[in-house]
């Protein structure tokens, strides 16, 4: 038998509890198979600049675990799993908006998906247009997500120390890559600091 005919890894009964989780360094403290994530043995979804996601399996307990090559049929398309997960996420993990003391934005939600909330173009549009400007974004792990309006980018020296200190006290460590949410495209894009 293999693995993806496992009862515990058939995805007609997995697929209501796959999440996307964004990653830029190959690691991951939370999960029940391993901490390391091989690019060999996992399907990695290309993201934006350093970043990829993985997939997720929500064990219940905010237990997970990571989909590996092994747990899925050939036949299975990755892009439209993806999608699926994103669905989950939308429907499971509520994200919210908060201030940060250097005057820019935060993203809130349960603390293992903070950073999946780059998947989301909606919030991010949202956000740009409340504003009425580019945002500037950095994910420097798991659960913190900060960003803040291109029309206040002298406070961006403030969020990269920030996203430094939230990057080295974490273990689950994203990037800090600064990213640019361009408002008229609608499209997550690496900043430059020439920009």
């Amino acid at each position: 038998m293999r693995k993806y005919e496992e009862e515990h890894y058939r995805l007609d009964k997995i697929k209501d509890k796959i999440y996307p989780w964004v990653k830029g360094e190959l690691i991951d403290c939370q999960v029940i198979n391993g901490k390391e994530i091989s690019a060999k043995d996992t399907p990695l979804i290309t993201f934006v600049g350093d970043l990829h996601i993985v997939l997720v399996i929500n064990r219940g307990n905010d237990t997970y675990e990571i989909i590996r090559d092994k747990m899925l049929p050939d036949d299975c398309n990755i892009e439209e799993l993806y999608h699926i997960a994103c669905a989950n996420l939308v429907r499971d993990v509520k994200f919210v908006i908060s201030q940060t003391l250097y005057g820019g934005f935060g993203i809130v939600a349960d603390g293992f998906h903070e950073a999946s909330a780059l998947c989301f173009r909606q919030i991010w549009t949202m956000c740009a247009e409340k504003l009425k400007d580019d945002l500037l974004i950095i994910a420097p792990a798991k659960d913190t997500v900060v960003f803040l309006p291109m029309k206040e980018k002298e406070k961006l020296s403030y969020m990269k120390e920030y996203a430094r200190q939230a990057y080295e006290r974490n273990k689950d460590k994203i990037s800090l890559q600064i990213f640019r949410f361009v408002r008229k495209r609608k499209e997550l894009t690496v900043y430059g600091e020439t920009d």
